[in-house]
């Protein structure tokens, strides 16, 4: 139902959805170096931002050099992830994180859109359940695993720990503030900072004529990159070693863009499975169509399915449907009254104990015709394992009790062959 109020308003203008908030977050986190040479992410920043804008390099200039440094202490390459969640965030708004081209319209061929990915995600919220039987969370797929980024996963926590964001700062300012105190430390840093201006200098010179300029870029990417080790072999002798943390920050940030990519690059084609899937399924109602759809997948759980969709339909019935166990007795003994059950309760009547057990699904009534009901008790007894000792009226005792309880195990089964066709596996 459409709340009406500021429905107007909100129509009469956009909502200007934005990844300002993230943006916000990071420039926080860059914030703690002043840019006085006692810290080196903003310079991370800068040279990331310079290689990603450079019109000269070819994207596999770009590619070589960004591999090169990343794979030089990945966890300190702290402005290069950061930068890459924002540049996340931003396909996600604009729809490219969805394959395509964006001049066509179509949705099945065309770039995604923001709305189109929400629609998609509430889609799967009800779809998941309905057809795993489980939470759309514990296939990896509810709201946070598509948007995480853009919904504060990285600012927020349910707990009592702090965010992965607020890690991260703390620890850019316990770098900041040794770095300040240990000589060691803030030539290191200083070190990382020169190497990465000055490459940030050598791209700045460079046009669209300019040729012969590989080995230079490369020595001077593997001069920054080299600066990292001795960097992080100093932010390891800070007492507590945050470097382990730092490990454990990026591959969380990186976890999660990379499963918030997987999921929303791929997402028409997981609904479209799953909408085609609930369609088969769904024709499986037509006897002739689910031969035929049995005969020609040549998955066997399809084939199982196909095979035995008219049994397990029999075995549905409103009437045994239940949700606990005490729920269960109680079903069972309506029934029993229904079907006017037990049918026989004296068991010293041994003409309709004999009478009750001829006519009993276990026991097989070859030549009873001539036998008396107390040799059709015995026989009765030795068919289902029942002593026999004792007189004939401990035997029809025993028999009597038996095939009430049987009864009981019919409806039971029922029960339990209804609840099994109706759960999803």
């Amino acid at each position: 139902m459409t709340v009406n109020k500021g429905l107007k308003s909100i129509a009469e203008s956009s909502p200007n959805f934005s990844n300002q908030a993230i943006e916000n977050a990071i420039n926080d986190i860059k914030a703690v170096d002043k840019d006085d040479g006692y810290q080196f992410i903003k310079s991370q920043f800068d040279l990331d931002k310079a290689i990603h804008d450079n019109t000269v390099l070819t994207q596999t200039q770009k590619n070589d050099a960004l591999t090169t440094l990343n794979n030089a202490q990945p966890h300190l390459q702290i402005g290069r992830y950061l930068n890459d969640i924002v540049r996340h965030t931003n396909t996600i708004l604009d729809g490219s994180i969805i394959p395509g081209d964006s001049e066509i319209a179509t949705e099945d061929q065309g770039q995604g859109s923001f709305i189109e990915l929400l629609q998609s995600v509430q889609t799967l919220q009800a779809a998941i359940p309905d057809l795993f039987g489980v939470p759309a969370s514990e296939k990896n797929r509810d709201v946070n695993d598509h948007f995480g980024t853009l919904n504060n996963k990285f600012l927020e926590t349910e707990d009592s720990s702090a965010p992965v964001f607020t890690r991260l700062k703390r620890i850019m300012e316990l770098i900041d503030t040794n770095a300040r105190a240990t000589s060691a430390l803030n030539t290191a840093t200083a070190a990382v900072r020169f190497s990465n201006t000055q490459l940030i200098d050598f791209l700045a010179t460079l046009v669209s004529d300019s040729t012969d300029f590989q080995t230079s870029l490369d020595n001077k990417v593997n001069t920054t990159a080299g600066n990292m080790a001795n960097l992080n072999t100093r932010i390891s002798q800070i007492a507590g070693d945050p470097t382990t943390d730092l490990v454990a920050i990026r591959e969380e940030i990186n976890t999660q863009v990379a499963l918030e990519k997987s999921n929303l690059s791929g997402i028409r084609d997981f609904i479209e499975t799953l909408t085609d899937n609930s369609a088969f399924a769904a024709l499986a109602e037509d006897e002739d169509l689910r031969k035929l759809m049995e005969r020609v997948a040549q998955n066997t759980n399809w084939q199982t399915y196909f095979r035995d969709f008219e049994k397990n339909k029999q075995f549905l019935n409103p009437k045994y449907d239940t949700s606990t166990d005490s729920d269960k007795a109680s079903i069972i003994d309506q029934l029993l009254i229904e079907q006017g059950l037990p049918d026989v309760t004296d068991f010293i009547d041994i003409q309709a104990v004999a009478n009750k057990a001829i006519n009993n699904s276990r026991i097989s009534s070859a030549g009873f015709d001539k036998l008396t009901s107390e040799q059709i008790i015995k026989k009765c007894c030795e068919q289902l394992n029942i002593r026999t000792d004792g007189s004939v009226y401990n035997q029809s005792e025993r028999l009597l009790n038996n095939l009430n309880a049987h009864d009981r195990q019919v409806i039971a089964d029922a029960i339990d062959l209804n609840e099994d066709s109706r759960t999803l596996s």
